[in-house]
């Protein structure tokens, strides 16, 4: 039987294929303020203001390509029972080929409505923008999948899960500072080894981390052979 491999992954997994971070130096809380932009109260004030920024990261996405680090988790479900948990709202986990990935904070490339928050429309490639007057069936204004900042984390549950029966845990790419995706280290089981892969430092309360300093390509080529030690 394969052993299940847990793997959180945040906006430094997607770095590298060019999808802009939040929290660096020149990410995007730089050009933009959080409360203009991912919340609801954003999305009441200015709703035109939201669906624009959405839907130039959207386009963003459509021309980025999953880097070597998503497709080398793509390369350990050969060995290993994979199960991505992603803090990220781009698709390149699934474009990669990854077969099992939980969106933490929703999808980029899904819509729906002010009225229902879980039924989703998937957006056509071709034309995903969302624009003021884009309604549901039922006439409500379609807003981007996303939880913004203040709505709950309907997904957290499942993930914290995944989490209790991981063989190996696996983050990358991601600062630990978001809750409650940062809380999700406290449920691994005593004993499971945890990697964290990140050229920065990360700061966390457990000493037992396993620490690969690299961005998410070399990083989970690294793992791989580590792994197999």
């Amino acid at each position: 039987m394969k052993k299940k491999l847990v793997v959180l992954t945040g906006a430094g997994m997607s770095a590298e294929s060019g999808i802009a971070t939040f929290r660096d130096a020149d990410g995007l809380w730089n050009k933009y303020r959080v409360e203009d932009v991912a919340t609801p109260e954003a999305f009441e004030k200015d709703p035109e203001l939201v669906l624009d920024f959405y839907n130039y990261r959207r386009r963003e996405l459509i021309n980025a390509q999953p880097n070597a680090g998503h497709t080398g988790l793509v390369e350990l479900e050969k060995d290993f029972e994979v199960h991505i948990i992603t803090q990220n709202i781009d698709n390149l986990h699934e474009r990669a080929g990854s077969s099992s990935v939980m969106h933490l904070h929703g999808e980029l490339m899904k819509a729906c409505s002010i009225h229902n928050l879980n039924k989703t429309y998937d957006l056509p490639p071709d034309n995903p923008d969302i624009h003021l007057g884009d309604t549901d069936p039922e006439g409500y204004q379609l807003r981007p999948f996303v939880v913004w900042f203040g709505e709950a984390v309907p997904m957290i549950e499942p993930a914290i899960e995944w989490v209790m029966q991981a063989d190996i845990l696996v983050v990358i790419g991601t600062s630990l500072n978001v809750y409650p995706a940062a809380g999700l280290l406290n449920y691994a089981r005593k004993g499971v080894p945890v990697y964290l892969i990140d050229p920065k430092d990360v700061h966390t309360h457990r000493n037992d981390i396993h620490h690969i300093r690299m961005g998410a390509s070399e990083g989970v080529k690294k793992l791989s052979k580590v792994l197999f030690l």
